[in-house]
């Protein structure tokens, strides 16, 4: 058995695993602006946290388990989804991020994957309730989408975790978690190969069957500039500000992190790698991946 590149023969075989603790170390990271914080091993063992267990709105995290619950749904990824315009006019009227799929295109729900998890689609959000939830109107399906992504959170033990929508954009503010849910549900999604395939990846080109070719660019600028980045998800919301969900694979070990109501895009990067630099016992330069003219920001 592996988990996140911990091998349990490797633990067997010495008895324990010995992670040194600095001084410094034992006090946690410092100055991390963020409202909420939280860092643990692959294996889930925490190892520090602020305001853990207080709730608070993800943004666009909340499509962790969009992608999840569509993991989860057998024979969903093969399924064929054809783009209405009521997923455009979704975006605009919401001021939503968006992989600007086009009305008519017909792509599959794997494909849609990419759409949702590197530029933040809430259309491609949209498009996968709609085609994932039963019902005869698309706000009977993607209340039972939603429905679907409580129960998941209820199967995983995420107490302090509740979606009332499929993208992160709450019409009646009940879409919330905490750091620790957050990191629990990351630990979860990343065991899944085309869910920990999709995030890591910086770019994602896909065709439609009508020929249209898609290019997505990944969000999370920590891919790319943080030795050993591996994922997950950006969030930005006004109310919920400016959060992220990460994971780093390095030196045999993988740490899960999340952030939670930092001030601002460039913050939230500082706390990440604020939390990451302590975990690893080191001092780090980090140069943010730039983002190509026109890619989405979340």
């Amino acid at each position: 058995m592996r988990r996140w590149g911990i091998s349990l023969g490797a633990v067997a075989a010495t008895g324990a695993v010995l992670v040194a603790v600095t001084p410094a170390q034992a006090a946690g990271p410092e100055e991390v602006n963020a409202k909420g914080a939280y860092l643990m091993e692959g294996d889930g063992e925490e190892l520090w946290g602020k305001g853990t267990d207080t709730r608070r709105e993800m943004a666009s995290t909340t499509k962790i388990m969009t992608a999840t619950v569509a993991l989860e749904t057998k024979g969903a990824l093969d399924e064929k989804v054809k783009i209405k315009q009521e997923y455009r006019d979704y975006v605009e009227r919401e001021g939503g991020s968006t992989a600007d799929l086009r009305t008519g295109d017909v792509l599959t729900v794997e494909q849609l994957l990419p759409a949702l998890m590197l530029p933040s689609g809430c259309d491609a959000a949209y498009a996968i309730a709609d085609t994932l939830g039963k019902g005869d109107t698309i706000k009977e399906r993607t209340a039972s989408f939603i429905g679907k992504m409580n129960r998941t959170a209820k199967q995983l033990e995420l107490g302090d975790t509740k979606f009332d929508s499929f993208d992160g954009i709450s019409q009646g503010g009940e879409n919330y978690s905490t750091p620790k849910d957050l990191a629990k549900l990351a630990q979860h999604a990343m065991e899944k190969e085309r869910f920990s395939s999709v995030v890591k990846s910086t770019k994602s080109v896909e065709e439609a069957t009508n020929g249209r070719t898609y290019t997505w660019h990944n969000t999370n600028q920590l891919l790319g500039s943080y030795d050993g980045a591996i994922g997950i998800k950006t969030g930005t919301g006004t109310r919920a500000g400016s959060c992220l969900v990460f994971a780093v694979e390095r030196d045999g070990r993988t740490v899960v992190g999340v952030v939670l109501g930092s001030d601002s895009t460039k913050k939230r990067y500082a706390d990440a790698k604020k939390m990451l630099d302590w975990t690893f016992d080191t001092k780090s330069t980090m140069n943010l991946r730039e983002l190509p003219e026109g890619a989405e920001r979340d």
